[in-house]
């Protein structure tokens, strides 16, 4: 027989577990099936181990730098990439065993370990044994997307999980592509001591930021060491493992480059081929990304799809909001849309890159008369007190409204001031609320007010 659930959760990411245990906690008993690893691509691939590596990696930068501010080390700092391993690990353990236990603990929620996979629209197989619920909620996660190189198979390559693995320093790490994942890793690697070259297909970094951001972010890495060739196209690998050479078209010149390790960063793809959904009618686009409407259901009564699997944002926050939408529509009679959400992200390179609402590009075809402000880190006391003065925050606001429209901070501590920004978004509140509030001195967010005072006309 056929074991019978009202819900079941597929995937132990950002969304699942909260979802199963607020499920349980309604009355519904609830199956959650986790593959592989608790916690899912944050917890044990993603945000946790590469943050945790980005904190080892910037201790050994201001080690090197520490005769800059009066502190003298004897002798060159060294890494220990097996000590820096060991410490990641603790932490992504300490995190993905919080949400095991969380799991098995909570009553009446059933933990599966298996790969589950589609029968039909409300059943899916795991272990050899069929589980039906009305309600099936699919949290299936992503994975690396890999590029059709020619040798790359052959040479052998690292994704951004499987780098994590390593316990050893690469002597020269080849990156493709040049966006969130390569950059990180890009910065992380050339900080613990590798040589780092970046191809990137495209003509400048972050394809999705304006040229000057783009430009500003690879200006401070070029500062540290790191190489960059764009517009990379016929790529091909010969060699093998530390005799690996990347050969490419760059700026229509070719560029033979030889290398220890590849990386490849060129963007993820959805856990959605191997989940049976050919046995469904749940409808992918043309990516393989599941297809939801404004409240994360898809086109089949019941089901629906949250976190990286749904295309609708590729991030931890994203995800997790996915989860509270939600569980306000199902759960607590409040209406949520996922329209009403403001874009918001960060890379964390040192210092972090922060985005919300429109970039410049979006807001002059926004055909409305759009205000700007800029101000450059060098102006910032807190950038010149910790000696770290790179970068740059900008705003656009609605110059009728007084709303502000979007932002771009590039500096220490801005991913964590963008909120300051993003609240007031939320609240649909005019700029001029920032400009009257008091802030505490010396920060990076008591230069927002200044900021705002200094608005002019976008230049078109």
């Amino acid at each position: 027989m056929n074991e019978q659930f009202d819900a079941i959760v597929i995937g132990t990411g950002q969304a699942g577990p909260s979802l199963a245990v607020r499920l349980a906690q309604s009355g519904k008993k609830t199956a959650i099936i986790e593959r592989k690893l608790y916690g899912g691509t944050c917890v044990n691939v993603g945000c946790t181990p590469t943050k945790t590596l980005v904190a080892s990696a910037r201790a050994a930068h201001m080690a090197r730098h520490a005769e800059a501010y009066g502190v003298m080390i004897d002798g060159t700092p060294r890494v220990d990439m097996a000590r820096v391993k060991a410490r990641m690990d603790a932490v992504v353990r300490q995190s993905s065993d919080g949400v095991r236990k969380w799991l098995h603990t909570t009553p009446g929620v059933t933990v599966i370990e298996g790969h589950a996979r589609f029968v039909s629209n409300h059943a899916v197989i795991v272990n050899g044994a069929t589980l039906e619920a009305p309600q099936i909620f699919i949290n299936a996660g992503g994975r690396a997307a890999i590029p059709d190189i020619p040798g790359l198979t052959q040479a052998g390559y690292l994704t951004s999980s499987t780098i994590l693995e390593l316990d050893h320093l690469p002597e020269h790490l080849l990156i493709i592509g040049g966006s969130y994942i390569g950059l990180e890793f890009a910065q992380m690697y050339r900080r613990f001591g590798s040589a780092v070259t970046v191809f990137e297909a495209g003509p400048h970094l972050i394809g999705r930021e304006d040229a000057e951001v783009s430009l500003a972010v690879q200006q401070i890495l070029e500062g540290e060491g790191i190489r960059f060739h764009f517009n990379a196209s016929n790529m091909r690998i010969s060699g093998k493992g530390s005799a690996t050479t990347l050969h490419a078209e760059c700026d229509g010149s070719p560029v033979d480059t030889s290398g220890s390790h590849v990386l490849i960063g060129a963007g993820r793809m959805p856990n959605t081929d191997d989940l049976g959904l050919e046995q469904t009618d749940i409808v992918t686009d043309k990516r393989g990304y599941i297809v939801v409407d404004d409240r994360l259901a898809t086109n089949v009564p019941g089901i629906y799809a949250l976190g990286d699997v749904n295309g609708r944002g590729a991030f931890t926050h994203t995800a997790y909001n996915d989860y509270e939408i939600l569980a306000a529509n199902l759960l607590d009679d409040d209406t949520r849309k996922l329209s009403d959400r403001i874009p918001v992200y960060a890379l964390y390179t040192d210092p972090p890159l922060a985005r919300i609402g429109m970039d410049e590009k979006e807001a002059r075809a926004s055909g409305k008369k759009i205000l700007k402000g800029k101000m450059m880190m060098t102006r910032v006391a807190r950038a010149r007190e910790r000696g770290e003065t790179h970068g740059f925050m900008q705003v656009l606001v609605d110059a009728d409204t007084k709303k502000i429209l979007g932002a771009t901070l590039l500096g220490i501590e801005a991913d964590e001031v963008i909120h300051l920004l993003l609240d007031v978004m939320y609240a649909g509140a005019p700029y001029t609320v920032i400009q009257r509030a008091m802030h505490i001195h010396p920060t990076v967010a008591e230069l927002i007010p200044t900021l705002l005072g200094d608005l002019k006309p976008l230049e078109l």
